[in-house]
């Protein structure tokens, strides 16, 4: 019976390893689809998002090019302008090389910032030139091929998710970095092609080139940037950290940063968040955790309030809340920094939260640390009484402060007139030394929240 017993024994272990490898080799395949689903969903969201953005943006370009109304051209190149801003916040939320995307961000940017321009000749009275309309019609053209491209760009990626290899995805934080930027640089090389905007608006080449003020001085290395961004996240909270390769270009991006990817713990690597660092001054430039909220639960007074905390904690002190936004439940909400009773709404920070528990899922300081910086604050030389005579006799208003609001390369202190005008709201900016007009700003609200035009 002994002997009998030791010639089934090989047996009995390789049936053994069979099953092991049976389910090995199940739970393999179940992890590649997991990979695959987490890819396909997150930054398939984001592409079709920004798709959908663009495409909004052409078809309002090609109604504004056939109205010849004041109202509705302020309606509709109000709507491009959100359009063509939540296309640029959506491509800033994927993990990609921001140094390799430029020219991509700034035609949104010019897109925004033109409709923005135009709004401002249109509120002034003045009608729509015909090298305006020929310029809004090279916009619209451009619009469309970069909608052509993008479509292209997901379906391409589609199919490099089809067609992920087992080997591919055991490392597959390199396999989106690596489908990703092929995709984006194709599409970068082609809106190289666009047409350049001229024109006297808030936007230009010499903001581009503006250097942040905001970052101190002290470089870091890549180990004290990843010990920062596992700080801010919680290190509790962090099971996984990598790093991003930076572009080759990255000593062109504003701000230069190390880029971190991080799995949070008892979480799987579809909920990664993505984290900037600057190298210089060791900032968190930015952060997105990209999950999707089913269930609405607080409001968003409650998310405001969240994310006031996160601020305060986070050091930021003195930060006030201004205009937000619902989108995708998800509360966004714009903080401007204030000092001696003054709002700097040069110095904002944009912080999401999630509605259905509260959870800080975006964080953007972009803006802050490039203009953050001591200020000498200037005496008004006009009273509110005087800028008062500035404004229209009609105008109905409901507050007046003092804030900075940025203006290309100036800052110029100016007292804030929120109102009413003819049943819509509006804030208007009287320069307080000078008594310039500077500013003209239509308020929009609706179920969402609160944006400026």
């Amino acid at each position: 019976m002994k002997i009998k017993w030791k010639a089934w024994i090989p047996t009995v272990i390789l049936s053994i390893a069979l099953i092991v490898s049976l389910i090995w080799g199940y739970n393999q395949y179940k992890l590649k689809n997991k990979y695959e689903i987490s890819l396909s969903n997150q930054y398939q969201r984001l592409f079709y998002d920004v798709k959908k953005h663009v495409e909004n943006v052409q078809i309002d370009l090609s109604k504004a090019l056939l109205s010849n109304s004041r109202d509705q051209n302020v309606l509709m190149l109000s709507q491009i302008m959100s359009e063509s801003s939540s296309a640029q916040d959506k491509l800033s939320q994927m993990p990609i090389n921001h140094s390799d995307v430029g020219k991509t961000e700034k035609f949104l940017s010019q897109v925004a910032d033109y409709s923005y321009y135009l709004i401002q000749t249109h509120l002034k009275g003045e009608e729509l030139t015909s090298k305006q309309r020929e310029t809004l019609f090279n916009l619209q053209g451009s619009s469309s091929n970069f909608n052509k491209e993008l479509s292209e760009a997901q379906n391409k990626i589609a199919q490099s998710m089809e067609n992920t290899t087992t080997a591919q995805l055991s490392k597959v934080e390199e396999a989106n970095q690596s489908v990703l930027n092929t995709q984006l640089l194709n599409l970068e090389k082609k809106m190289g092609k666009s047409p350049e905007l001229i024109y006297d608006g808030p936007f230009s080449e010499q903001n581009l080139g503006k250097k942040p003020v905001g970052l101190g001085t002290k470089k870091v290395t890549l180990k004290e940037a990843q010990k920062i961004a596992t700080d801010f996240i919680g290190v509790k909270k962090v099971e996984e950290i990598s790093t991003y390769e930076n572009g080759k270009d990255i000593s062109l991006v504003k701000i230069p940063s190390y880029t971190f990817n991080i799995v949070p713990e008892n979480t799987s690597k579809d909920r990664a968040i993505y984290i900037g660092v600057s190298q210089k001054g060791g900032n968190v430039v930015w952060m997105s955790n990209p999950r999707a909220v089913s269930k609405v639960n607080i409001s968003m007074k409650q998310a405001e309030q969240k994310a006031a905390a996160f601020l305060k904690e986070k050091g930021m002190e003195n930060m006030e809340p201004n205009y937000s936004l619902r989108y995708d439940g998800v509360g966004i909400f714009n903080f401007a920094y204030k000092k001696d009773d003054v709002t700097i709404y040069s110095d904002l920070i944009k912080v999401s939260v999630a509605l259905d528990n509260g959870e800080i899922v975006g964080y953007d300081a972009n803006t802050y640390l490039m203009n953050h910086q001591e200020r000498d604050i200037p005496e008004p030389k006009l009273t509110q009484e005087a800028a008062r005579e500035k404004v229209k006799v009609d105008y109905d208003i409901d507050s007046i402060r003092l804030a900075i609001i940025p203006k290309g390369s100036r800052e110029p202190l100016c007292y804030e007139f929120k109102g009413k005008y003819r049943g819509s709201d509006f804030i208007i900016y009287i320069n307080a030394v000078t008594g310039d007009e500077e500013e003209i700003l239509q308020i929009i609200k609706n179920e969402n929240g609160t944006l400026t035009f």
